[in-house]
């Protein structure tokens, strides 16, 4: 069995090693104020989600008939990265930030105005000079965060607007769960920071937060069996009980053995001399399963319900999920692999143009051509996944910051910041709702995957 192999040669290449809190969103919200006018929340409630069923049974009671998706064409994306030469992205694609993201009109974590050292340091340390001359494979050793700047410092626009300032920092590229496969381009001149490229995004990372991997054990670890996670936030150990992780759908780790109740599992926890540690993990069956998910509704329930344990984090900040990385998240258990924004989710599968229709030709659109569970709706910077009909109306699954609202001419939020189900019309009970803001009304298009 090719499981046994992989730890037999891993673990002999360690006798050379020696072995050695999140803070939540919500706590951060008073100290970054804005405007009071903005986002102040109404002495109301948003209607949906008292009345749309938030259970997802309730959707997927319809489904008489499981599928699956590809396996190998999961992996063979999960593990693009380290079957390159050298990093495939462009120089100036690695540098778009540095073009995008000025002095004047960005902000900083003091709520300031950004000076132009800010801009000018960032640039330096991020020593493009030596682009792409690294070019070594790695893996993640915790959840990390993945920047535009080789800084942790935001970049924010002017919080007094609506829908800026916290948690909307645009240096946020993404996070990236433990262990996932990267390569890594160069590092910045104080070193703190590596450049890398994974299966779905670019940018930095902390150096000290990956670990480089030869290349002949990453051959081995992709070609071992693979036990996809289908538990949130569970904590993972050594077999010595060592903490090293909690468990985030999304990861796939290689199978050492397995047992009536457990997968044993290598894991990379640490290194030593910058040589990687490589450990053996027990990890539950209720939490993992050893192939990739019939997409049913047993199994769709769990999933949904183990993504809406983590809250909305623009970016993944906070080790949260935004609206398309809550999507790309959710198929991963069952082998469909998806581009990490929004746009890109959109232009996958059978896509049909919403944008010249009226609010009342979308509706009929969705009903008839919309799948539930495969369909995704997308406007322009959000998008979520159709899940069927209640009421006679279109219900959505997303993950949401807030709803727009207006009042007197200004526009503002009524925050929900998590992940719910709602109609394309979420906050239409609000007195301050903005109709024209709406889902529905700004819905460009809906892909059926």
């Amino acid at each position: 069995m090719k499981y046994l192999y992989i730890v037999g040669v891993l673990l002999v290449f360690n006798s050379c090693s020696v072995k050695e809190t999140q803070t939540k969103a919500q706590t951060l919200e008073p100290i970054l104020k804005t405007n009071t006018e903005s986002v102040k929340r109404e002495p109301q409630f948003i209607a949906d989600l008292q009345t749309v069923p938030q259970d997802a049974s309730y959707y997927t009671k319809n489904i008489n008939q499981c599928s699956s998706f590809s396996q190998e064409n999961y992996e063979k994306q999960y593990f693009r990265v380290w079957n390159l030469d050298k990093v495939s992205i462009a120089l100036s694609d690695a540098k778009w930030a540095h073009s995008r993201y000025k002095v004047g009109d960005t902000y900083g974590e003091n709520l300031q105005r950004h000076k132009e050292s800010f801009f000018q340091n960032n640039l330096n340390n991020a020593n493009y000079e030596e682009y792409v001359t690294v070019n070594k494979k790695a893996l993640t050793l915790v959840n990390v965060n993945l920047r535009a700047f080789p800084t942790n410092k935001p970049v924010l626009r002017d919080p007094n607007m609506a829908g800026e300032g916290f948690p909307f920092d645009y240096l946020q590229n993404s996070s990236i769960a433990p262990n996932k496969p990267l390569i890594v381009s160069h590092y910045s001149k104080d070193k703190k920071w590596a450049f890398v490229e994974s299966s779905f995004a670019f940018g930095w990372v902390k150096s000290r937060n990956i670990v480089i991997v030869d290349e002949k054990y990453t051959k081995i670890w992709q070609q071992a069996q693979q036990v996809f996670i289908i538990g949130e936030g569970t904590p993972i150990y050594s077999e010595d009980g060592e903490f090293l992780f909690k468990s985030r759908i999304g990861m796939m780790l290689p199978l050492v053995n397995e047992d009536e109740d457990t997968y044993t599992v290598l894991t990379l926890s640490k290194y030593k001399n910058k040589k990687p540690l490589y450990v053996k993990s027990k990890i539950d069956k209720s939490i993992a399963s050893k192939d990739i998910l019939e997409f049913n509704a047993k199994n769709i329930n769990l999933i949904l319900k183990e993504i809406s344990k983590t809250n909305y984090g623009w970016g993944g900040i906070f080790a949260q999920r935004d609206c398309s990385s809550t999507l790309r998240d959710f198929y991963a258990p069952f082998g469909l692999w998806l581009p990490r924004n929004s746009s890109q989710q959109s232009k996958i599968g059978k896509v049909v143009n919403l944008e010249s229709m009226s609010v009342s030709e979308k509706r009929l659109v969705i009903k008839k051509e919309a799948v539930a569970f495969r369909t995704l709706v997308f406007k322009q910077g959000h998008i979520a996944l159709y899940v069927g009909q209640f009421n006679n109306k279109a219900i959505i699954f997303q993950n949401v910051w807030g709803v727009k609202t207006k009042k007197d001419g200004v526009e503002g939020r009524f925050i929900i910041g998590r992940p719910i189900f709602s109609t394309l019309e979420v906050g239409k009970n609000l007195k301050t709702f903005d109709a024209k803001a709406s889902m529905l009304y700004k819905l460009k298009s809906i892909s059926t995957l």
